[in-house]
């Protein structure tokens, strides 16, 4: 697994952008806001492949939980306890999953938005299920599984949907224009 000085910037790019999409927010009243950080996520994974864009968001996350406070609602190791943490995990398997799926097919449009779709479920998938765990196991609230769906899902799906035809759009573009000079979509495992 070699990594050279380009991915390592590249890596630490798309971390910083994460964390500057977390700053981007918009609260709701479900506790979860809506943030630029899908957007930064996806395009990591579409950019950069599987195996980097899974580790710029390692480098986030852990950057946050060493108590830089990056995320929407500050850092430190306890942030494993707040409701929306399960996303920041969603992140980076999904960012591994939709950089897989594109690096396994050709680099269009449709197979940029079918990837960056699977990847929106993972991040619901682990988002609202950790929303739902931590809200009603931890903080012992009652927060029923059709209000964490609603409130960690259904808000947030035609807006991350928009960003993931965004991401498609321009990543094919982008991709165009850096290969030949930085060959970072292809995975070395």
């Amino acid at each position: 697994m070699k990594t050279n000085t380009k991915s390592m910037v590249l890596v630490a790019l798309f971390a910083a952008l994460t964390a500057i999409g977390a700053f981007i927010k918009i609260p709701t009243p479900f506790g979860v806001p809506f943030s630029l950080q899908p957007l930064f996520v996806i395009f990591a994974a579409n950019l950069l492949g599987a195996r980097l864009a899974l580790l710029s968001q390692l480098v986030y996350i852990f950057i946050g939980l060493i108590g830089i406070p990056i995320f929407t609602q500050g850092g430190g190791p306890s942030y494993v306890l707040q409701p929306t943490f399960g996303y920041l995990i969603g992140f980076a398997i999904g960012a591994y999953v939709i950089g897989k799926l594109i690096e396994a097919k050709e680099k269009n449009f449709k197979n940029f938005i079918l990837a960056n779709l699977a990847g929106l479920v993972v991040f619901y998938l682990f988002g609202v299920a950790h929303l739902y765990l931590v809200l009603n196991f931890y903080l012992g609230k009652t927060y029923p599984i059709n209000q964490a769906l609603v409130g960690g899902f259904l808000i947030f799906l035609p807006f991350d949907i928009i960003k993931a035809i965004i991401s498609a759009l321009i990543s094919k573009e982008v991709i165009n224009r850096i290969e030949d000079a930085v060959p970072i979509t292809k995975s070395k495992n």
